[in-house]
């Protein structure tokens, strides 16, 4: 058994059979080869193993970025194991700009897709391109569209029944060289105009350091939760009642932040034996030393739970929860 301890960021005493590292694309057709439960894992920033885990555990470590200038954009092909803000970093500094609200998400290139991960007013499937994947199904590489992904709200095709098809190699990104800055989020609304993408890059960079723990010093995994979208006239109904916040999502529905309905049911600060709601930021649960797997689906179940009864508001995990076997539900 391997331990995964250091291999997620909430930082969970767990182990698994088998961890196989892929840094050559020769290696792909083996995985799945003996009909083995497997999962694949990026930096772990957004997955928890709550308990040891009897499959195999894969790691693309596939890297190199290679750019292509066109007229009017650039394309950007990058390895699924290059690391994301690295990434931000590495574009920014050719003037290749486009991702500065996307900074400062931990994780790999290869997870970015299955997440769709977003924040400050952009999301990844802004600026794709393509995905590259193994599809082991048909033992063959192939290349899935922006469209083809079916990316949604912190969803896509790599989160639905087809998670144990594809292993993402790489994706492709585009940006437009008339580029213009995305202010359209509290806390970049402040910056002028004319900011340069730099200045949003930095003030993305110094919103989420004083929003969320670095979980380097003490284990977490980001946002837990997805802040719910909810029709609006169920939001009327809460807002008879709530001072609720909300954002407009389209013409019926309106997103809810879930940090706003977990605070105002009193878990901010809570701890569960080593699980705590962390103290400024109640989106975020932090293992405060010693947590368990255990202690975390309480938290989480328990928080679920009294949300629901308190504003019929069902909080859906952000987070992936791995058990022996697999997914575990919350």
């Amino acid at each position: 058994m391997v331990s995964l301890q250091d291999l997620h960021s909430f930082g969970l005493s767990a182990k698994a059979g088998v961890v196989k590292r892929l840094s050559k694309m020769e290696s792909l057709p083996s995985v799945g080869m003996n009909d083995e439960p497997f999962l694949v894992l990026g930096e772990g920033t957004n997955t928890v193993f709550v308990d040891d885990y009897e499959g195999v555990v894969v790691k693309p470590e596939l890297r190199g970025i290679a750019i292509k200038e066109e007229k009017e954009r650039y394309l950007v092909e990058v390895g699924a194991g290059e690391n994301w803000h690295q990434l931000v970093n590495y574009l920014l500094a050719r003037n290749i700009n486009g991702l500065e609200n996307l900074a400062y998400i931990p994780g790999t290139v290869g997870a970015a897709p299955v997440q769709n991960i977003g924040a400050y007013g952009a999301e990844f499937s802004f600026f794709c391109e393509a995905v590259r994947c193994y599809d082991l199904e048909l033992n063959k590489m192939v290349s899935l569209s922006r469209e083809e992904c079916g990316f949604g709200y912190r969803e896509s095709l790599f989160k639905s029944s087809e998670i144990k098809r594809f292993i993402i190699t790489s994706v492709t990104l585009s940006f437009v060289k008339n580029w213009c800055p995305n202010l359209n989020y509290a806390g970049l609304d402040e910056l002028p105009e004319n900011t340069s993408a730099m200045d949003v890059f930095n003030q993305v960079i110094a919103i989420r350091r004083s929003k969320l723990p670095d979980p380097k010093i003490q284990g977490n995994a980001g946002s837990f939760f997805k802040n719910p979208i909810i029709t609006k006239s169920a939001y009327d109904i809460l807002r008879a009642d709530n001072a609720i916040p909300q954002f407009p999502v389209d013409a019926e529905h309106v997103k809810v932040p879930a940090a706003w309905l977990i605070e105002q049911c009193g878990f901010k600060g809570k701890t569960w034996g080593g699980v705590q709601c962390h103290p400024a930021q109640p989106l975020v649960l932090v293992n405060s030393g010693q947590a368990t797997g255990k202690e975390l689906l309480e938290a989480a179940r328990e928080i679920r739970k009294k949300v629901y009864d308190t504003f019929s508001v069902h909080l859906t995990n952000e987070v992936r929860l791995i058990g022996r076997e697999g997914e575990v539900a919350l």
